[in-house]
């Protein structure tokens, strides 16, 4: 019994399909559709402003009118995450617009809810021969963005699916010192300090001290140590034996944008951690997605891990409104269009994402999931048109690159995977 999967990463999408389509949609769309789930993450919130821009934004505040939802549907998607950093970009109002508009479509949708308990929960696709279930999750939001649990009292608070994590730093002798003098010149400890005198906290452990909101600790090595919240890891890890419980086929779908160290190509360790977790738990593939390039590969037991899966849809020059806060925030009049924001911002397309390849270059992975395993992978390398117009920029296409599976094999050989590429498609043999 065999069931069919392919996968996107992120749709920022902010301009029609034309009425003809393009080059090479066609023959992308074909493939999309061929497979039984097909699954893409939405990098934006859908609707006609029912959402107040928030003061703190993914980047760019994400919003596009509702009937694009039905463009991205043209490529044939059936399953979509909508956890993300620019799920908060127009506060509650947007997500709850957003629900609505993704529900009158019936397109089935994890990641946000009206409360914690409803953007925690697996959504479930009916598949000729396996019934699949798929949790959203981010690592990436503004506090203000996550959905709230309820209590006895009242309600929750809509938002989306979080995943916080834990940094601490590890220092030197030297560096650790350096940064006590710090702590006690700027007084960034006081408050901290203040309730120890009292009684209401406890004194720091030796070789340990915070640093505003950051930990440090003593060692003979400096590194960032990154772990998973337990208590959202447990939340969510229990969502997935539920899951496992209720379909036959679980996916996890994770947006993050935390790396190792200034490599934004390497996963974060708490990311790892996750990950597997989730493959432990029951899930067959967690899906990354989130810092708009790709990542490795790992196959780990019997289940596979999308550590990112790069751009699907990348329109983000040509969103159509920005709120005050944008144009403040870059000391621009607030009479300012977008046009002449998006320039500024870019240098006139001379730094930023206009420039940098890796952005429009990404991976589209196929596979087959039989008897409960996955038994194979292909690996499709897709362009995104960067030496395109702002105005054409952002559409995919197949594009059979070897220079792309190439360089996903080279990110993927840390974790013990190899791809054989034939005419423009890896393998991953299992």
């Amino acid at each position: 019994m065999k069931t069919t999967f392919v996968a996107v990463g992120d749709c920022f999408i902010t301009r029609r399909i034309p009425e003809r389509g393009y080059e090479g949609f066609d023959e992308l769309k074909d493939l999309i559709k061929s497979h039984d789930v097909k699954f893409a993450n939405l990098e934006q919130t859908f609707h006609d402003q029912e959402g107040y821009p928030s003061a703190a934004s993914g980047g760019t505040w994400a919003m596009a009118e509702p009937e694009l939802l039905d463009e991205v549907a043209k490529f044939g998607f059936n399953l979509y995450n909508v956890a993300n950093n620019h799920t908060g970009d127009y506060g509650q109002g947007g997500v709850l617009a957003t629900m609505q508009h993704l529900k009158e479509r019936k397109m089935i949708y994890a990641g946000i809810g009206r409360n914690l308990h409803e953007a925690s929960r697996p959504c479930y696709l009916e598949t000729p021969q396996a019934r699949v279930a798929m949790i959203g999750v981010t690592t990436s939001f503004d506090p203000a963005a996550a959905a709230g649990g309820q209590s006895v009292e009242m309600h929750g608070r809509p938002g989306l699916n979080p995943l916080n994590h834990k940094a601490i730093y590890h220092l030197t002798p030297e560096t650790f010192k350096a940064a006590q003098k710090l702590a006690q010149a700027t007084l960034i400890n006081w408050p901290i300090e203040q309730m120890i005198q009292c009684g209401y906290a406890n004194p720091f452990p030796k070789g340990t001290m915070p640093f505003g909101k950051m930990q440090f600790v003593e060692d003979e090595n400096e590194f960032i140590e990154t772990i998973p919240n337990k208590a959202d890891l447990d939340r969510i890890i229990g969502e997935i034996v539920e899951a496992k419980r209720q379909a036959d086929i679980v996916l996890v779908s994770l947006h993050v944008h935390q790396m190792t160290g200034k490599n934004t190509t390497l996963p974060a360790q708490f990311h790892e951690t996750f990950a597997r977790s989730c493959i432990d738990a029951g899930a067959s593939a967690v899906i990354g997605h989130g810092p708009h390039e790709l990542r490795g590969i790992e196959v780990y037991n019997d289940g596979i891990i999308f550590y990112s899966l790069g751009n699907f849809i990348f329109e983000t020059e040509t969103t159509a409104l920005q709120p005050y806060d944008a144009y403040k925030a870059r000391g621009m009049s607030t009479e300012t269009k977008v046009g002449a924001y998006m320039d500024q911002r870019s240098a006139n397309g001379t730094r930023g994402f206009p420039v940098m390849p890796e952005i429009w270059k990404a991976v589209i992975p196929s596979w087959i999931v039989e008897d409960g395993k996955i038994t194979e992978v292909k690996l499709h390398p897709i362009d995104l048109g960067m030496e395109k117009s702002r105005g054409t920029r952002g559409r995919p296409a197949l594009s059979r690159s070897q220079e792309t599976l190439e360089y996903l094999a080279k990110l993927s050989e840390p974790y013990g995977v190899s791809i054989d590429i034939e005419e423009g498609v890896g393998t991953i043999r299992l």
